[in-house]
């Protein structure tokens, strides 16, 4: 596996383009699944595993790589497949999701593949609350499908969604209505911001991609100036059709949207993301997933007032 991301600077480069890499491995069986390459560390054979008492079936074990203990978690199982057992000639994706670094035991690692995010298709319809796909989309002539890997770690450490109580303290008027429009492909990470606006006492609509999520700010605009409908925008930054960088460059070019307030909410590294979050022209990014950290963000762009001391 040595090389395989030799080059992710590089990648970079393809942010803000719609485009993706994705790195391809298989959970024992013929059909291959897919991972954002900018989620991943490194590719290792599978190192010696030490179990962990009263953990999560679904983590084989904790492993020591470059200094850090990281969980290894059987994403076969964890997606309701059977688990793996050939442990030793088995490879661990190493990734970083929501601040945390964790390794995905699988059986294969297959190849990276540059693609466009308008060939990435949500799931069927309906499909999202009874899978751990967030997408799918076809390499070779082959379905690949892609695992809502929030979903999954979801099982296995359940976030937090209560936002303190020195936030909310005073800090929302009921006089005052606020609506904001979220996009994310991930139910998951839907239902989360959704449960951190509702303690706030702010409405949303929730989109499952950029495309759909411009689909419906046009059609909001065409019906009358877009500030009178939405607050904000949430959005986050991988997602299949159109991504989060395309569409807040979208915004950017619309005269009817480009004074909308676009805030990037995402799992992904922050290597680059400051650099592209100006060169698309959003407000503002945070890291995934923190409620009082979302909660301050909105707060303090909706001039709510806060407990002294809270702003941050």
């Amino acid at each position: 596996m040595a090389g395989i991301l030799d080059g992710v600077d590089q990648r970079t480069k393809l942010a803000g383009h719609n485009r993706l890499e994705l790195l391809m491995f298989r959970l024992g069986s013929r059909q291959r699944f897919g991972i954002n390459v900018f989620k991943v560390r490194e590719v290792v054979q599978c190192p010696a595993l030490t179990r962990i008492p009263n953990a999560s079936p679904l983590v084989k074990g904790v492993a020591n790589m470059r200094g850090k203990t990281i969980p290894v978690i059987d994403l076969a199982m964890a997606i309701g497949k059977r688990p793996l057992e050939d442990i030793a000639n088995s490879f661990v994706i190493v990734t970083e999701y929501n601040r945390a670094v964790q390794g995905f035991l699988v059986s294969g690692v297959d190849r990276i593949v540059n693609i466009n995010w308008e060939s990435v298709l949500p799931p069927p319809k309906g499909a999202d609350q009874g899978t751990y796909l967030t997408a799918v989309t076809q390499v070779d002539n082959e379905l690949v499908e892609i695992v809502d890997v929030e979903r999954v770690l979801n099982q296995i450490i359940r976030m937090p969604t209560e936002v303190s109580s020195e936030l909310l303290t005073g800090g929302v008027s009921p006089e005052v209505k606020h609506h904001i429009l979220v996009v994310d492909d991930s139910a998951v990470a839907r239902n989360q911001i959704k449960r951190t606006l509702e303690q706030l006492g702010v409405e949303c609509t929730m989109c499952r991609d950029g495309r759909e999520a411009l689909v419906t700010l046009n059609e909001w605009a065409a019906e009358g100036p877009i500030e009178d409908r939405i607050s904000m925008v949430i959005s986050d930054i991988e997602m299949p059709e159109m991504d989060g960088y395309t569409l807040t460059a979208e915004i950017r070019r619309n005269p009817q949207l480009k004074d909308l307030h676009v805030l990037l909410h995402t799992s992904l590294s922050g290597v680059f993301n400051n650099a592209m979050v100006e060169k698309v022209g959003a407000n503002r990014f945070i890291a995934k997933f923190h409620p009082d950290d979302l909660a301050k963000a909105v707060l303090e762009y909706l001039n709510i007032e806060q407990p002294e001391g809270q702003v941050g």
